[in-house]
């Protein structure tokens, strides 16, 4: 099997957590290489909602004159507010704020919002190769590379850290984590995505629907043109698997709601239905760091157990792998006991809003009468709204 010199760091993934990651790393100056099974731009599954933090985080990386570009040619699509329906059409308004660095909130497809990351990481210095990464590469039970397809040659590539950002399916999470401490389906979540071409959008308004048939979850609505939207429903797996649900007759059932069908121009003109899964931030004691190997975004399982948004906090984990990547390889030491450090900065940085979402989602949202108890309460500057408008 062919091996290729060693590298500072492989980062196994090149969406945003990846991408970013890599985008730090190589500005510090390390030798880093990405691998990532498709070349960009490319399309991936999501809601595309992206909020103010990710963009200033982008800024701060350099980029805000590349999110100023897509802009203007009308890639990324700015938002002002958004709404909340709940199960009984009671609706909750709130503005979305500016970031306190002055950044605003957008609907940006994955293919032009992930391209504008990996483009920069490259600019930054770190390499980029399509590759299929079959699985880390393990001696003495210690991560030292990656086994890696490239048009059907196999290599293995060494480094002196590997970093985890391939997504939900992951195949660095599926080696690293024993099958017993990987999430469980009520830590999870099932979502379909489509892209809508004749809807009556709120111009510049998200919109979630938490209705009864779907509860515990939503729809959601997010404009991206003139009567152009990503559209969507996503709900915890336990649920869907329980009650056995279709989630394309979901989507048509949501299209005959009458709040929505009197909207649609000419009935629903529907294209790229995608479905995926979502792992939750929710999951107590899960290991994100190995001998030689770190998981960030996706892979570690980041995800907003209640708006399903992982955008921000894969980015806000990327950050926290740089810092302590950058730490470990400036002290030659990329052992566990060396880079743990980065699970106890992710929990500081992540868990109260992850369980807070947790308790909403799965208390408050499971039965329709307290959600909209829960819905009569809330406020524009309330703990629901706040939650949906940070993690879109």
């Amino acid at each position: 099997m062919e091996q290729e010199q060693e590298r500072d760091v492989i980062i196994v993934g090149a969406g945003p957590a990846g991408a970013t990651t890599a985008t730090i790393l190589a500005q510090h100056g390390h030798d880093v290489l990405m691998l990532d099974r498709f070349d960009f731009p490319r399309d991936k599954a999501c809601g595309d909602a992206i909020p103010a933090g990710a963009i200033e985080l982008m800024a701060r990386l350099g980029m805000a004159e590349k999110v100023n570009q897509a802009v203007q040619r009308g890639e990324f699509y700015p938002l002002d507010s958004i709404r909340i329906y709940s199960p009984k059409g009671n609706m909750l308004q709130a503005r979305l704020k500016e970031g306190a660095e002055g950044g605003r909130s957008y609907v940006a497809p994955r293919m032009y919002f992930d391209a504008v990351i990996q483009k920069q990481a490259e600019e930054s210095g770190a390499e980029f190769k399509r590759a299929l990464v079959k699985a880390p590469w393990i001696e003495d039970g210690r991560v030292v590379g990656v086994q890696a397809q490239f048009n059907g040659d196999v290599k293995n590539i060494r480094s002196k850290i590997v970093v985890g950002a391939d997504g939900v399916t992951s195949a660095i999470t599926r080696t690293l984590r024993p099958k017993e401490m990987q999430h469980v389906d009520s830590h999870r979540a099932v979502a379909l995505r489509a892209y809508i071409h004749d809807i009556e959008e709120y111009p510049h308004e998200v919109e979630f629907y938490l209705y009864d048939e779907i509860l515990p979850g939503y729809a959601w609505v997010f404009p991206a043109g003139k009567n152009l939207a990503n559209i969507g429903l996503g709900m915890r797996l336990d649920v869907f698997r329980k009650e056995n649900y279709n989630l394309k007759q979901m989507l048509q059932n949501f299209l005959e709601l009458p709040t929505i069908k009197k909207r649609l121009l000419r009935g629903g003109e529907i294209e790229n239905i995608r479905t995926w899964q979502l792992n939750f931030g929710s999951q107590k004691q899960l290991q994100h760091t190995y001998d030689g190997a770190l998981l960030v975004g996706d892979a570690a399982g980041f995800i907003n157990p209640l708006t399903g948004g992982g955008i921000h906090n894969a980015m806000i984990s990327a950050q926290m792998a740089g810092k302590t990547i950058d730490d470990a390889l400036q002290k030659g030491d990329t052992s566990r006991e060396s880079i743990k450090i980065y699970e106890k900065r992710i929990h500081q940085a992540m868990w109260k809003n992850m369980r807070r979402s947790y308790f909403i989602q799965r208390w408050v949202l499971r039965f329709p009468s307290i959600a909209d108890i829960f819905f009569s309460y809330a406020a524009e500057d309330g703990i629901l709204a706040k939650t949906f408008l940070e993690k879109l």
